[in-house]
């Protein structure tokens, strides 16, 4: 009998101090002021531009300073305030697509932002490692997020 491994989402939870227009804002047109690309991009420190194309259908890429084009994500759902989904496959490796869907909640103290990163059990072998991976990933990327919207306007 085969068994289905259930590989658990990775589900990541903060909340910024600025209003929910703002923090999604910030998280979309913003990327390139908070991404981590140092250490979470393709090109690192020869990368250029993070260009977030906002609507169903756009890309979440990045450009070198050669030029060169490296795709993160396709969007596959766009309600501005309140979410958006990518179907997310650094490099477009059909072998490597998961979901990744953030949601924005207004709270007293600011707004909730929740994001989900799913799928892990339609991917390759080495799934476990990159889940745990991106665990680790997401809690920094969005530990940039909280920084970038702390900073006086």
């Amino acid at each position: 009998m085969n068994k289905t491994l259930v590989i658990e989402a990775v589900r990541k939870t903060v909340t910024v101090d600025c209003s929910l227009e703002e923090a999604f804002r910030v998280f979309t047109a913003e990327a390139q002021s908070w991404w981590p690309t140092d250490t979470h991009s393709i090109h690192g420190s020869d990368l250029r531009q993070v260009v977030f194309e906002e609507h169903e259908g756009g890309e979440l890429y990045e450009i070198s300073t050669d030029g060169e084009k490296g795709h993160w994500a396709t969007v596959l759902a766009w309600d501005p305030p309140n979410r958006l989904v990518l179907a997310w496959n650094i490099l477009e490796r059909d072998s490597a697509t998961t979901e990744v869907e953030v949601r924005f909640f207004p709270e007293s103290d600011g707004t909730r932002v929740e994001l989900e990163h799913r799928g892990w059990d339609s991917v390759a072998e080495d799934t476990a490692e990159k889940r745990g991976s991106y665990d680790t990933g997401w809690s920094q990327v969005l530990g940039q997020y909280e920084s970038r919207v702390a900073e006086p306007s």
